[in-house]
C-alpha cells in the first residue's frame, strides 16, 4: 500500500506507529535528538547514548548482530538476525507498544511486529536537523560571517514559492525561413575560405576603441557579442532595430519616443559581424546606456559587474514597457537578457528547534561569490532579475587574504553550504510560532543557458571606511559540472531516502538541461582599486583570444589561467560549438 505526498510515492504509515503516535505525540522521537551521533566522512548518523558506547543485546549480549535495534518506548536494545531469531521481535510481542524501535547503527525507524522499516515526518527531521547542524560545526570551526540578504518585497518566513516556466527556444517557422532565404547576406564568402590564413582572427571579433575610461564597459560587451544564444538571437534577427524605433516613433523624432538598448546592440552585432576589421566605437550605445543609468554617466572609471547589472535591467525595462502586460522575469516570453542569463535560486531556512524548512525561490542573473579566505569566513549574493540584488556586507577581512590559491569550485562549495545565521537574523517559525534561530542552505533550481560568476575582488568597510581589492589567485577550469551545486543534489545528500514533502518537480527543474558547462570568456582586473583595467579573453573555436579595448591578439591558455579572474561567463556543453575558424567564417549569417 502507498500513497502520495506532493506528487511522490511514499508507504502505507504502520498502524503500529500510528498507535504510538496516538499515545505518546511526537516527544520521544525529539528526545532521541541528543543520541544522534553523526559518522564522519559521509555524515552517516547513529544513535549512542554516550560517543563511545558498544550497544549490545539485551538477551543474548551480541553486538555483532546483523541489526541491533534500542526500542524508543523503554531504550533496551535487542538484535534482529533472521531467519534465525528475533530478540527486538520477541520483545516488541511480549509487552504491548513496544513496537518501534530505532537502528542504532543507520538511525533509521522500524517496527519490530511488522519487520519493516517505517518511516515518521518528526523522527526523520530531528536526524536531518542533527546531520545539518553537525555538518555545519564542523565547516564553520574556524568561524563564519552571517549573511544578509535584502529582497524588496520579501522576508525570511515568506513561504510563497513562484511559478517556474519553461524556457522555449526559437525555431524559425516557414514563413521566416522564407525571410531568412531572401534577406540574408553571408558574412563571407565561402568560395574564398580556403584562401583565409591560420593566423586571421575568427569573424566576429573585432577591437572596441575606448571612450575615455570605458574600458569596463568594453569587456563586458565583448563577451556579450561572443555569448552563443545571444548572438544568435540578434543575428538571426529577433530584434529589428528598424521596425522597433518606427513603432516607438525614434524615426521620426517625437518626443515621446524612448532610447532602446536592445536596438544598439543589434546596431553593434551588425557592425561586429559585417567583416569590418577597424576597431569599433559604441558611442551611441553608452550614450543610451547613461540615458538609462544617470547615476552612472561620466567619464569615470565604473565597476564591469555594476555596468552587467544595468544594462541586463535595461534591456529588460525596456521590454516589459512595449508589452501590454508584464511578464515575469523566469518566463519564456521575457526578454531575451533574461532568457539567456536567468537561472532560479532556492533558499531554505530551517528552525533549529523543530527542524521546520521555510523555502522560498528567487530568480537570478548571476551569482556573486567570495574568495576562500584564509581561515572562516562565509558569504553569498546573487542578482536578482527584478531589479533587485543580495547586498552581501561581509566582515573586512585581513591583508593575509590577498594570497593564496581560490578555486571556483570551492567557491561553489561554500555557496551552497548550509550555515547558522547569527542571533540577530532569528526567522518566525510557522511551526513554533516564535522567533527561532535557524540554518540557511542555498542550492540552485534551475540553470540558466548562460552562468555567469562574479568573484568579489572588491570590499568595502563601513567601520573602517575603507575600501580595498583582494588580489587573491582563483583558479577556474574551462569544463565545469554543475550537478553537485543543484537543488536536487543537495536534497538528496541532506536527506537521503527519508520521506519529505519536497516540490514534485524539483528534479525535473534540475533535468531540464544539461549541468555541463563550458568556459568562454573571462573578463579580468588588473591593477589597484581606483586604478585599474578591465581586459576580456574570449574562447573562439578552442583558441583564447585578448580583446584589450581595441587591440585583439590571440594567447596561450596558460595566459588565461594565470589572469585575474573577476567574472567568469560558462555556456551549456550543448550550445558550446567547437568549430573549425573555416567553419565558423562560413556558419553566420546576418539579415538586414
Amino acid at each position: 500500500m502507498s500513497s502520495k505526498i506532493s506528487g511522490q510515492v511514499s508507504p502505507q504509515p504502520c498502524p503500529h506507529i500510528l498507535d504510538f503516535r496516538s499515545r505518546n505525540g511526537s516527544k520521544p522521537f525529539r528526545a532521541l535528538q541528543d543520541c544522534i551521533r553523526v559518522k564522519p566522512p559521509g555524515g552517516g548518523a547513529a544513535i549512542r547514548r554516550e560517543p563511545s558506547e558498544v550497544p549490545r543485546c539485551g538477551t543474548c549480549e551480541e553486538s555483532s548482530r546483523p541489526r541491533l535495534y534500542a526500542c524508543v518506548a523503554c531504550a533496551a536494545v535487542f538484535c534482529h538476525a533472521p531467519p534465525l531469531h528475533s530478540h527486538a521481535s520477541s520483545h516488541a510481542l511480549s509487552i504491548p507498544g513496544h513496537e518501534i524501535a530505532v537502528d542504532v547503527d543507520r538511525a533509521e525507524l522500524f517496527c519490530c511486529a511488522c519487520r519493516d522499516q517505517v518511516y515518521d515526518r518528526d523522527f526523520d527531521a530531528a536526524v536531518v536537523l542533527a546531520q545539518t547542524i553537525t555538518a555545519t560545526a564542523t565547516t564553520s570551526t574556524s568561524g563564519s560571517t552571517g549573511m544578509q540578504c535584502h529582497i524588496a518585497g520579501s522576508q525570511p518566513e515568506n513561504l510563497r514559492k513562484r511559478r517556474r516556466v519553461d524556457y522555449r527556444p526559437w525555431a524559425p517557422d516557414s514563413r521566416e525561413h522564407v525571410i531568412i532565404g531572401n534577406h540574408s547576406i553571408p558574412l563571407n564568402d565561402t568560395t574564398n575560405a580556403s584562401s583565409i590564413s591560420s593566423t586571421e582572427l575568427p569573424w566576429g571579433l573585432r577591437g572596441l576603441n575606448n571612450l575615455g575610461n570605458t574600458c569596463f564597459m568594453n569587456s563586458v560587451l565583448q563577451a556579450l557579442l561572443h555569448t552563443p544564444p545571444l548572438r544568435n538571437y540578434f543575428l538571426s534577427d529577433r530584434h529589428n532595430r528598424y521596425y522597433c524605433q518606427q513603432k516607438n516613433g525614434a524615426l521620426n523624432g517625437t518626443k515621446n519616443s524612448r532610447l532602446c538598448l536592445a536596438c544598439d546592440m543589434d546596431a553593434m552585432f551588425s557592425a561586429v559581424f559585417s567583416g569590418d576589421r577597424t576597431p569599433y566605437s559604441p558611442a551611441k550605445f553608452l550614450y543610451s546606456w547613461w540615458q538609462h543609468a544617470a547615476n552612472l554617466a561620466s567619464y569615470e572609471q565604473q565597476d564591469a559587474h555594476e555596468f552587467f547589472i544595468s544594462m541586463l535591467d535595461g534591456i529588460h525595462e525596456k521590454v516589459e514597457k512595449d508589452k501590454r502586460k508584464s511578464q515575469s522575469p523566469g518566463s519564456g516570453d521575457c526578454c531575451i537578457a533574461h532568457r539567456v542569463f536567468s537561472g532560479i535560486l532556492r533558499s531554505d531556512v530551517m528552525c533549529m528547534a523543530c527542524g521546520f524548512t521555510s523555502t522560498t525561490y528567487d530568480p537570478c542573473v548571476d551569482i556573486s561569490l567570495d574568495l576562500e579566505p584564509n581561515q572562516g569566513g562565509s558569504g553569498k549574493s546573487s542578482s536578482t532579475k527584478s531589479h533587485n540584488s543580495f547586498n552581501v556586507e561581509a566582515d573586512f577581512v585581513g591583508s593575509s587574504q590577498t594570497c593564496g590559491i581560490s578555486t571556483l569550485k570551492g567557491c561553489l562549495e561554500r555557496f551552497t553550504r548550509a550555515e547558522k545565521l547569527g542571533s540577530d537574523q532569528k526567522f518566525f517559525c510557522q511551526k513554533c510560532q516564535v522567533r527561532q534561530e535557524s540554518l540557511k542552505q542555498m542550492s540552485i533550481r534551475k540553470l540558466p543557458l548562460v552562468s555567469c560568476f562574479h568573484i568579489k575582488r572588491f570590499e568595502h568597510s563601513s567601520i573602517r571606511k575603507m575600501s580595498r581589492k583582494v588580489d587573491r589567485y582563483l583558479q577556474f577550469p574551462f569544463s565545469l559540472d554543475m550537478a553537485p551545486y543543484l537543488s536536487s543534489s543537495i536534497l538528496r545528500s541532506r536527506f537521503g531516502n527519508r520521506i519529505f514533502p519536497f516540490d514534485a518537480d524539483e528534479q525535473d527543474a534540475s533535468n531540464e538541461l544539461s549541468s555541463e558547462f563550458e568556459l568562454f570568456a573571462v573578463v579580468t582586473h588588473s591593477g589597484r582599486l581606483d586604478a585599474g583595467h578591465y581586459v576580456t579573453y574570449l574562447r573562439l573555436s578552442n583558441q583564447w583570444y585578448k580583446c584589450d579595448d581595441a587591440w585583439i591578439t590571440r594567447v596561450n591558455e596558460n595566459i588565461v589561467r594565470a589572469a585575474q579572474g573577476y567574472m567568469m561567463f560558462y555556456v551549456q556543453k550543448m550550445l558550446y560549438y567547437k568549430a573549425s575558424e573555416k567553419q565558423a567564417a562560413s556558419g553566420y549569417d546576418v539579415q538586414r
